[in-house]
């Protein structure tokens, strides 16, 4: 790896110490389906958020909470101590799409039709309030 690259990296490094997120990765549903949830809790207070997400219908409301929870502790463990009601936020959320697996469903006339399943990652990022100013 060359000079300029090495810098680079080891500066993205020491920048994602600062921040607190979690990963959740292929996720077996899709990606639109996953935004429609992700999109009721972004920039709202985590507890309001953790809230909105358990009174959620969607199935995919499940796994984002279960993220959330995580990085709210990945925060709890980084600052050591426990987080307050009303401390934290989600300041950022994204979906992307990952790998899809691609099968064929029989059709008429000996044809086959193309399903395809697709799946998606998920990261959240908390920071707290008095950062947001």
């Amino acid at each position: 790896m060359g000079n300029r690259k090495k810098e680079s990296a080891e500066a993205m490094k020491a920048a994602r110490k600062s921040q607190y997120f979690a990963k959740l990765r292929n996720v077996p549903t899709s990606p639109r389906k996953m935004r429609l949830v992700v999109d009721m809790i972004r920039g709202v207070e985590v507890y309001k958020a953790l809230g909105i997400l358990k009174f959620s219908n969607k199935e995919a409301a499940r796994r984002v909470e279960k993220l959330l929870r995580s990085a709210v502790a990945n925060w709890e463990q980084k600052n050591e101590r426990k987080a307050d009601a009303g401390e934290l936020y989600v300041s950022t959320v994204f979906v992307d799409c990952a790998p899809m697996l691609k099968r064929l469903r029989p059709a008429p006339q000996g044809r086959g039709y193309r399903i395809r399943k697709r799946s998606n990652h998920v990261t959240i990022f908390v920071d707290s309030i008095d950062n947001k100013a």
